[in-house]
């Protein structure tokens, strides 16, 4: 059983993550792991680095340090970050983990400032509800382990071996699902923003026509499958038989009749919705599939789901300007991303009070 430097390489290589392992071949991570001795872990960080930890975050935060009147042993809270505890032995697992990242330079303090930040990510996540759910964190370390050909038993084991434990590690997962999910909302927000009347400014100051939007009404049959009960026998057999339904679908007008002879089927009605305001995932089959006709089945949070197209027309109202300006903002996104996390970041530093102890 190996997991390689370069699977974790794959995973963990962005600034924004999207949590989706590699296929990877080379050494051991535990050979990597022995870059670092067991003693050099173990051993917090010196005085010299907390100073320059404390001088660096000095314009960012409002940073404390206390003078410990005994030695500390044992674990102990190195970093107050706001109300959050950072432990020395959660910088310990994270300089370990760091060295199977093959993270170059002083990495207690790195992991230092890793685990602030974490703790900074985290609260935020849950101030705007953004934290990534236990199922999202659990598919995500299932999927690494599929993908170093293991089981999730196993890595947590190899993990746990390395010093670095499956806890650890499923806490960084849940902060970079969390973080994604929260810049991406705080982005939207800003971006919503823009009023129609903004939009048509923007467009006449450029000297652009008001665009031509597609606009559907359209209602997603879902096939529910409950948290409990999924798996991958029940959503195969959930497939076949929304594959099965969707095969007699002729429009929208009987429907709703339709599905009552059903067990655990839903509708979801979508009225006036623009082509740019589709989830990335049905967008191509909305558009594909024509009035009157279905798209196929995907699988998703729910179950097992497909839309019905009722109608379609071609709008190029004021709306249509306001969401086609919105949807060239999120598509741009993603080239701005990494700056867009900084800056958030920084500002959460900059209003945070980071106690070292």
């Amino acid at each position: 059983m190996k997991f390689t430097t370069i699977g974790l390489n794959c995973l963990f290589g962005g600034a924004l993550l999207g949590l989706v392992a590699c296929n990877s071949s080379g050494n051991a991570l535990k050979q990597e792991a022995k870059e670092e001795t067991g003693s050099q872990l173990a051993t917090a960080a010196s005085t010299e680095t907390t100073e320059a930890a404390k001088e660096e975050n000095q314009e960012l935060a409002k940073v404390i340090t206390r003078k410990g009147g005994v030695k500390n042993r044992g674990a102990y809270i190195r970093v107050l970050v706001n109300k959050t505890p950072v432990t020395n032995f959660d910088i310990q697992r994270r300089a370990k983990f760091l060295a199977l990242r093959r993270v170059p330079g002083n990495r207690n303090k790195i992991a230092e400032n890793e685990m602030i930040e974490q703790a900074l990510k985290l609260e935020e996540a849950k101030r705007r509800r953004t934290t990534a759910t236990k199922e999202q964190i659990d598919e995500a370390f299932a999927t690494f382990a599929k993908q170093n050909r293991a089981t999730p038993a196993i890595l947590s084991r190899e993990l746990g071996k390395l010093g670095v434990g499956a806890p650890h590690f499923k806490e960084f997962i849940k902060t970079q699902i969390s973080w994604q999910r929260t810049i991406q909302a705080k982005f939207q927000s800003e971006t919503t923003r823009v009023s129609e009347r903004e939009a048509i400014q923007q467009l006449r100051e450029s000297g652009n026509q008001k665009p031509k939007v597609d606009e559907f009404t359209f209602k997603q049959v879902v096939f529910v499958v409950p948290k409990n009960k999924r798996s991958s026998a029940a959503l195969a057999a959930r497939k076949r038989e929304a594959n099965a339904f969707r095969s007699t679908v002729n429009g929208c007008d009987n429907l709703l009749q339709s599905i009552k002879a059903l067990k655990d089927v839903s509708i979801i009605d979508r009225r006036h919705i623009m082509e740019p305001e589709l989830p990335t995932r049905w967008k191509d089959s909305v558009a594909k599939a024509g009035v009157g006709k279905t798209t196929p089945v995907q699988e998703t949070d729910r179950g097992i789901e497909f839309m019905t197209i009722c109608s379609s027309r071609t709008v190029d109202d004021d709306r249509a300007a306001q969401v086609s300006k919105q949807s060239t903002d999120f598509t741009q996104f993603g080239e701005k991303a990494n700056e867009f996390s900084k800056e958030y970041l920084d500002e959460l530093r900059k209003n945070a009070t980071i106690v070292y102890q």
